[in-house]
């Protein structure tokens, strides 16, 4: 499990001496499905990412005289965001392994964590040494230190997940034997249907250690007097007990209603987004895929094959690919730093462009050849025939399709979440962190996206036909 926190420039810009007014932002990301190390939690009504590694970068943020601002992010997209400069340095279960450090520099140990085997209540007898865990089916966090330790696990089946809240989900399901989790994130996640099992997976490697990219020795210098303050004040362990201690109570059983009313305010923020990135990526499809059908039946060969390569290269490759390209590509190799809400606007709108594009020349070359030959006959020019005659009747033709690819965008706007866009999907995912419900985030969820889908399809129901009587009379 990883945060990040992301410094635009520190190490880089110097503070004027003196000058504490004018502090440098520091942006902690993480994601924050994590207890005790962070979490999402309802405080005075108010919600806040907390846990011990916060607290340790809130220390970190304050050696440095810098302002803390948190980012709660994907957990596959943390290492992206910390290759493509977009961040400065992990924090948070990132275990100092010999094959991280040939990719980044780590800080010194600030927390030494046991791993663990967590089971089904009924099962913690069964699993009593590693031995019994052979072909067994065994749930692990992506691109962590337990499927690294699942991996030597003879016959293991692995199971591996971005949140520790779907492997708990796959636990209880009984899709997974077991859970192979560290020893604090185990003790938070309990509940009466599970149990640590006596089984204690051996690795050399146990201690957490801040990561910061090559070639910042500075930063990891400030990190490393910070890390040797709190070792030598006991504060982490301190930051441990008070972080284990709001996790509890965090599960409380609602009905879908009252669950829905509680946290409304999360399926409203993410509802905003939703619409806003699916109404824009809509509109600037729509005007990127008229240009791209028109390239499409250009008479001037390379034109079209413009065109045509257009098309199949964003139909032909998955849209989560696009936008990791987009988002962390750029900024890699280009120094190209899109926003998080950015970068999913121009991924959807590209992606629906392509689709839009041979919808539109569907559209286009329906129309009788007639029509233009009409209009040319009465003195219109070429552009004028296109532009007041084909082209509204090919817009009317196919709105049902641009209606399909408008509530195809509003479903797949979710692929923002991976890259920290608070859409709908984003805040379903806080809020099963925040509760560890496994169904009921979902079930609203699922409502809410019906009620977009089905209240757009009906308004555009309505609009075709009143188009449709517009044409009888």
């Amino acid at each position: 499990m990883i945060a990040i926190i992301a410094v635009a420039g520190l190490g880089k810009v110097a503070f004027a001496e003196g000058d504490t007014a004018s502090k440098k932002t520091i942006i902690l990301g993480t994601s924050a499905d994590f207890p005790p190390y962070e979490f999402h939690k309802i405080i005075q009504g108010k919600d806040e990412i907390v846990g011990f590694d916060v607290q340790i970068a809130k220390q970190i943020a304050a050696d440095m005289n810098a302002n803390l601002v948190i980012k709660d992010i994907s957990f596959d997209s943390l290492l992206p965001a910390l290759d493509s400069g977009r961040v400065d340095f992990i924090i948070s279960g990132m275990n100092p392994t010999p094959e991280r450090k040939k990719s980044i520099d780590f800080s010194d140990i600030y927390y030494d964590g046991k791993q663990s085997i967590m089971v089904r209540a009924e099962d913690k007898n069964k699993y009593k040494t590693m031995d019994t865990l052979k072909g067994a089916k065994i749930g692990v966090q992506k691109s962590s230190l337990q499927e690294e330790i699942g991996q030597t696990i003879e016959g293991a089946n692995l199971t591996s997940l971005d949140k520790i809240s779907d492997i708990l989900i796959q636990l209880q399901t009984k899709r997974i034997d077991a859970a192979i989790m560290e020893e604090p994130v185990a003790k938070a996640s309990l509940t009466d249907n599970t149990a640590i099992a006596k089984a204690v997976p051996v690795t050399d490697i146990n201690g957490y250690a801040v990561g910061v990219k090559k070639g910042n020795p500075e930063l990891l210098d400030q990190i490393n007097k910070t890390v040797a303050r709190l070792t030598k004040e006991n504060k982490v362990q301190e930051y441990v007990d008070e972080a284990s201690s709001l996790v509890n109570g965090q599960q409380k059983k609602l009905d879908t209603f009252s669950f829905f009313w509680k946290y409304k305010t999360y399926y409203a923020a993410g509802i905003k987004y939703t619409l806003l990135l699916s109404v824009l990526g809509v509109i600037f499809g729509f005007v990127i895929g008229l240009f791209i059908a028109l390239l499409r039946m250009n008479r001037i060969a390379v034109l079209r094959w413009v065109g045509m390569a257009y098309i199949e290269v964003l139909r032909g490759t998955p849209m989560l690919l696009q936008l990791f390209i987009i988002h962390y590509g750029l900024a890699i190799s280009l120094g190209i730093n899109f926003t998080a809400l950015e970068s999913g606007i121009i991924t959807l709108s590209i992606n629906s462009s392509a689709y839009l594009a041979e919808i539109f020349r569907a559209g286009i070359q329906g129309v009788d050849r007639g029509q233009m030959e009409a209009a040319r006959s009465l003195g219109m020019t070429h552009t004028q025939s296109f532009k007041t005659i084909i082209l509204p009747q090919a817009i009317k033709s196919v709105l049902p399709a641009i209606g399909n690819e408008f509530i195809t965008i509003i479903k797949e706007s979710s692929i923002v979440s991976f890259i920290g866009v608070a859409d709908l999907m984003f805040q379903t995912q806080v809020v099963r962190g925040l509760t560890f419900a496994a169904l009921n985030p979902l079930i609203i969820a699922g409502i809410i996206y019906f009620i977009l889908t089905f209240g757009l399809s009906k308004l555009l129901g309505l609009l075709e036909r009143k188009l449709r009587t517009s044409d009888i009379h």
